[in-house]
């Protein structure tokens, strides 16, 4: 087959899904490989790197998805890049396809095969880490005075106690963020739902962490004494209610500072609006807001080597022995398949969108094989099935 390396064209994304050396690991497995000119010159890997490797470099993106039967990448498909679809293509990338009904709309209406990555990590994300880790830092960045902050500093000073930080969900991203506040001298609190979550990182953290139940009430009650929230909750699409509503701000003092590292429309936290690297904050209520959405894209280098390790799997699996085998192979990869041909096969964006849906283990008539297990994506549920 032919792989094609794209290069991603969102704003503040620095990124590339492969880099030389996964590149010689499936040029290995006797596959084309063709990579966008410049595609991994941001994040440190040169076009001459790619062509040591026997990576072809291809100068537009229109060739690009002209000749390549998989394409991937890091970030969602450009709407300039949704007349470039077409039948049969397969495409890689994180979709994330409820937020982006115009994108489903696209993808449909090409006709091409579409696995949406941020589904597709067994393990979890390596992006999900590095937003974790990396939102950490910058929220200490809009706590300086210079940046409209409180100006205190993370671990204290002799006679200043250092800061306290509320972290909303113990996930990977949480759990990420935690690890570098806390061995930097924060304050911290981690409020989740689940009580086994709560009990690992009071073990992890020898009790020296607070953990408390995630409720709007747990949090209203500590915001007057807190210098930062840090949002690492994947809420519930369509939800009306918030754990951080506009009034709840004024329970904070002036010059706290929110990171909404989940960054969604409708999300956790009523006063988010998305932000970018470029003008990266803004002030409400007296409280700084940090929402940026692609926050790895900062440490390009790094989230790009450990990004590409993690997927080179599912991208060999599906070069190598094709979709529908791929998918009986990898519950993981089964479940993140988001459009096949025309037909939508993602649970949540149905609920979401109202638009009926297929399983992909039916659309790919595999439903009778000895399929490798996988959980659900979400808890998003939708019976609006499509009959064929």
């Amino acid at each position: 087959m032919i792989f094609g390396v794209l290069k991603d064209r969102k704003v503040g994304e620095y990124r590339v899904i492969a880099t030389p050396l996964e590149v010689s690991t499936i040029k290995a497995d006797g596959h084309t490989v063709l990579v966008e000119r410049d595609a991994g010159l941001q994040a440190g890997f040169s076009n001459e790197e790619y062509e040591k490797q026997g990576a072809e470099i291809v100068e537009t993106v229109e060739e690009m998805y002209e000749r390549s039967d998989l394409l991937a990448k890091v970030k969602e498909i450009e709407e300039a890049e949704y007349k470039l679809l077409r039948e049969d293509q397969i495409i890689y990338t994180c979709i994330h396809p409820a937020a982006h009904e115009q994108q489903v709309q696209a993808i449909l209406d090409s006709k091409c095969i579409a696995f949406t990555a941020e589904d597709s990590h067994r393990f979890g994300s390596v992006n999900c880490e590095a937003a974790g880790k990396q939102g950490a830092l910058m929220g200490l960045q809009a706590m300086l005075t210079i940046n409209g902050g409180k100006g205190k500093f993370v671990s204290g000073l002799a006679g200043a106690p250092g800061m306290k930080v509320l972290i909303l969900g113990g996930g990977l991203v949480g759990k990420s963020a935690l690890q570098v506040l806390h061995s930097l001298g924060a304050w911290c609190t981690v409020m989740d739902i689940n009580f086994g979550t709560m009990r690992e990182i009071g073990q992890v953290y020898n009790e020296k962490v607070n953990t408390q139940l995630s409720t709007k009430q747990n949090i209203a009650k500590l915001l007057p004494e807190i210098d930062m929230v840090i949002n690492c909750v994947k809420w519930p699409k369509g939800s009306k209610d918030y754990l951080i509503d506009r009034d709840m701000l004024h329970l904070m003092e002036k010059g706290s500072v929110i990171v909404d590292i989940s960054n969604d429309t409708d999300g956790a936290i009523e006063s988010f609006r998305e932000t970018t690297h470029e003008n990266p904050t803004y002030i409400e209520n007296g409280v700084v807001h940090y929402c940026v959405s692609n926050i790895p894209g900062a440490i390009a280098n790094s989230t790009s080597v450990a990004y590409a390790a993690s997927v080179l799997g599912h991208l060999r699996s599906i070069l190598n022995v094709g979709v529908q085998e791929a998918c009986i192979k990898d519950g993981y990869l089964r479940r993140s398949l988001t459009a096949y041909k025309g037909y939508l096969t993602h649970e949540e964006t149905s609920a979401v969108q109202n638009r009926p849906w297929i399983k992909p283990e039916d659309i790919l008539h595999i439903a009778q094989e000895k399929l490798n297990p996988a959980p659900p994506a979400t808890v998003a549920k939708s019976d609006n099935f499509i009959k064929i």
